[in-house]
């Protein structure tokens, strides 16, 4: 069964019942999509959001939002304006982490892409202090027990004609924060059996069990073969034993259909949801946050996605 076909049945069962779309104030006249996980800091609830005007593409920043109420988060003015894409954030050793996307342009025109780390207790002050490979995207981080988590996302036509996949995922472990570089990301261990021919994808938080599996929450991708070409973009979540290397119990948790209908950046990214993680409901279940059609970001309740795997030691 090819994972559109897993698609298609997830689509028609619909197991999603409860969603909505979150509401940003403070910066009319643009998008907020593919953003963080909601996340506490220091008693306040906060969100970093891709802020971009709906017509342009690759020219767009990061902003911080706090919560001023359910599914609505307001700018915090006079926050520190990153140019990144799609943000993330991870607590290692009691500091927060913040990642995303630096574009790189030459004469106007897009020439590469890197991500950008920044750290710190104070959210108001954080430090840039490392860059991933070239052209490489999705880098995640979990703090573990002993140690530290790193996924990384090798992509690009080299890839494509070894591996016969858009993308793939290694997986290493450091001692320190600062020993994250470039080079010690790009040497990761690819993890097998992730992804078919035509397929990509990538992590896009990561949470240690107490089993000392890792709960992964990503994306999968692929072209369909409609008509209408789309890249279609999936809600994924996957068990990853760092002991063996290998992937456990990977499933759909939801597509762009779990969420209420919106509009699209371009007609291709239509069935688009670029996952951002899930955070605990009071009532045992989890919001799982998505980027949807580059425009919107959406949440939907689901069900605990590792059960039978462990419990999330420490949410985010």
């Amino acid at each position: 069964m090819t994972f559109a076909d897993k698609k298609a049945i997830f689509d028609k069962n619909n197991p999603v019942t409860d969603s909505a779309i979150v509401n940003f104030k403070g910066v009319n006249g643009f998008d907020v999509y593919n953003c963080s996980i909601p996340f506490e800091w220091q008693g306040k609830r906060y969100i970093y959001g891709r802020v971009e005007h709906r017509e342009d593409w690759a020219r767009s920043w990061v902003r911080l939002f706090v919560e001023v109420e359910p599914d609505v988060f307001s700018l915090v003015k006079d926050s520190m304006i990153y140019q990144l894409e799609d943000p993330y954030v991870s607590v290692i050793c009691g500091e927060l982490i913040l990642g995303g996307t630096h574009v790189r342009y030459s004469r106007g025109e897009m020439d590469s892409l890197y991500a950008y780390f920044y750290k710190g207790k104070d959210i108001e002050n954080m430090y840039y202090f490392t860059t991933g490979p070239d052209n490489m995207k999705d880098i995640r981080l979990v703090q573990l027990e002993n140690g530290i988590g790193v996924f990384s996302r090798p992509r690009g036509p080299e890839v494509e004609k070894e591996y016969g996949s858009g993308s793939i995922v290694g997986f290493t472990i450091i001692d320190n924060i600062l020993e994250l570089d470039a080079d010690i990301i790009s040497k990761a261990k690819k993890i097998d059996s992730m992804f078919a021919s035509g397929e990509w994808g990538g992590c896009n938080q990561c949470y240690l069990l107490d089993t000392g599996l890792l709960g992964i929450i990503g994306h999968k991708s692929y072209k369909s073969d409609d008509m209408v070409e789309l890249d279609v973009y999936v809600n994924v979540s996957f068990v990853f034993d760092p002991k063996t290397h290998q992937i456990l119990d990977e499933k759909i948790i939801a597509t762009r259909a779990s969420y209420p209908p919106g509009p699209a950046k371009k007609p291709n990214l239509a069935d688009c949801v670029f996952t951002s993680g899930i955070v605990m409901r009071i009532d045992g279940r989890f919001d799982l946050y998505s980027g949807l059609g580059d425009t919107q970001t959406g949440r939907a309740v689901i069900n605990y996605p590792f059960q039978g795997f462990g419990s999330i030691v420490t949410p985010l």
